[in-house]
């Protein structure tokens, strides 16, 4: 398998570099050559798969020629060892024709996990193989940080510096990444947004001798293999829900489009998804670009779904390459106009074929904190304020009568207990694993919005190849 930048002017890599090296050369994002596809009755054998076989099913194209392509179902198989539901990603009925797919079943309770995991031991196989290190950046809007941190830290040839905006996460999130007391992670609060700290990131990718001379890798979703490790819950999910033989639809809370493009590639492959529905809070850059096919940035405001306070969806970069034909040249322009001026506008046509499979639908505060109320008066299900807004995304749309909607539970209520209070008078209790993390010693250093003291940070601290 061979993977390209999204902007055309980068080498074409294997696996194993496209995982190493994270962001192209080009400042593009790395996909597949070509989407590789499974027949129906493909499809229909991996239903009896258990969650690690058949995430290694799923993943098995994407690393042909790649050094750990004869381990992969080992590897799976570790990565969801420690997970604390037997199925890994279970689904929950909350009404005739609504799911719910837990994704918070991982060690630091979060989505993340499900791809971090995996990601941790690709690390591991690929660079001793190589006898290298890395240095992995990487910034946070609340979950990656924690997830990306449990999957690297104690590992000998792995450096990790994780960047989150500066009390606009929640406490249980920040306390997940700073009470890590391991000698390999770094965790800096950044005054800013998150896009600050994603753009801290790209620049310091952009700089070629920093680069190289620290080995720089991603955990953010700017690594495919973060995307390739979440494809397998959307088939998962679809699988037992009737799939191939029968249709789904998703919907998925994103700020960043990572976790829902995901799912694009799950179509891709053969997968019968009729529909993705985006919800957003009132950080909605994605819900706008569907109903005016401009994509618009403002400024970001904190919410109490803190995970989507973004302006700067990464990953939509990926559809558009796909949207324009592959076309490079013409998603260099747009990415170029969004950073100078933070706007681009889509062709009327590509936009059409965009809404084919897409919508978005947006939630304030307050219709947050009334879905979680009601989910818990209805079902006694308690949902995470991210979850609460894919779930009313979901009940917007029409399908036809008897097609399962799959709404993504992206995160575990106990990672934010005050909204959830808010909302039902309760406050969720941490799983037993991480009843003393408000006990724990926070580690981490404050820096300005500032490249050079970031960079010197990281410099300063990071261990040579």
């Amino acid at each position: 398998m061979r993977y390209q930048s999204t902007r055309g002017r980068a080498p074409e890599l294997g696996f194993d570099d496209v995982l190493l090296a994270g962001l192209a050369d080009d400042g593009g994002l790395y996909v597949p050559s070509t989407w590789p596809t499974f027949s129906a009755a493909e499809w229909a054998d991996g239903a009896r798969l258990d969650y690690a076989a058949l995430a290694a099913r799923v993943i098995a194209p994407y690393v042909r020629g790649s050094v750990i392509e004869r381990d992969i179902a080992a590897i799976t198989r570790q990565a969801f060892a420690s997970f604390s539901h037997k199925a890994i990603a279970p689904l929950v009925q909350l009404d005739t024709n609504l799911w719910l797919l837990e994704l918070f079943h991982g060690p630091t309770l979060a989505f993340k996990d499900y791809a971090l995991q995996l990601v941790g031991l690709l690390f591991d196989r690929v660079l001793k193989a190589r006898g290298s290190r890395i240095t992995v950046v990487g910034a946070t809007s609340g979950d990656t940080g924690s997830a990306a941190i449990e999957a690297c830290k104690d590992r000998d040839a792995v450096d990790i510096f994780i960047m989150h905006p500066a009390g606009r996460v929640s406490d249980v999130q920040r306390r997940q990444m700073t009470t890590v007391q391991s000698a390999n992670v770094h965790n800096i609060a950044i005054a800013g947004t998150f896009d600050d700290c994603q753009n801290l990131v790209k620049e310091m990718f952009a700089d070629e001798r920093m680069r190289t001379e620290l080995n720089l890798s991603a955990v953010n979703s700017i690594n495919w293999a973060r995307i390739m490790g979440q494809v397998v819950y959307y088939a998962w999910a679809a699988l037992r829900l009737g799939a191939p033989q029968r249709q789904v639809a998703f919907s998925v809370p994103t700020g960043n489009f990572g976790n829902v493009f995901a799912g694009y590639v799950a179509k891709q492959m053969g997968l019968p998804i009729v529909k993705f529905v985006v919800g957003s809070n009132r950080n909605d850059i994605l819900t706008r670009y569907f109903e005016t096919r401009s994509m618009t940035a403002t400024a970001v405001a904190p919410s109490l779904s803190p995970s989507m306070d973004i302006q700067i969806s990464s990953n939509f970069e990926r559809l558009l390459f796909d949207a324009y034909g592959r076309d490079g040249k013409a998603v260099s322009g747009m990415m170029d106009r969004f950073k100078q001026s933070g706007q681009y506008a889509v062709d009327a046509k590509v936009h059409e074929r965009i809404l084919a499979m897409f919508s978005g639908a947006r939630l304030d505060d307050e219709g947050t904190k009334k879905v979680i109320g009601e989910i818990h008066t209805a079902t006694g299900q308690i949902v995470d304020p991210h979850t609460a807004v894919g779930i009313h995304a979901a009940r917007g749309v029409q399908l036809a009568p008897g097609t399962p909607m799959i709404a993504m539970a992206t995160a575990h209520p106990a990672k934010f207990p005050d909204a959830v209070h808010a909302a039902i008078g309760l406050r969720p209790a941490l799983p037993a694993h991480m009843a003393g993390l408000f006990d724990k010693t926070e580690r981490f250093t404050q820096l300005p919005n500032d490249l050079d003291q970031v960079k010197r940070f990281v410099r300063e601290r990071a261990r040579r190849i």
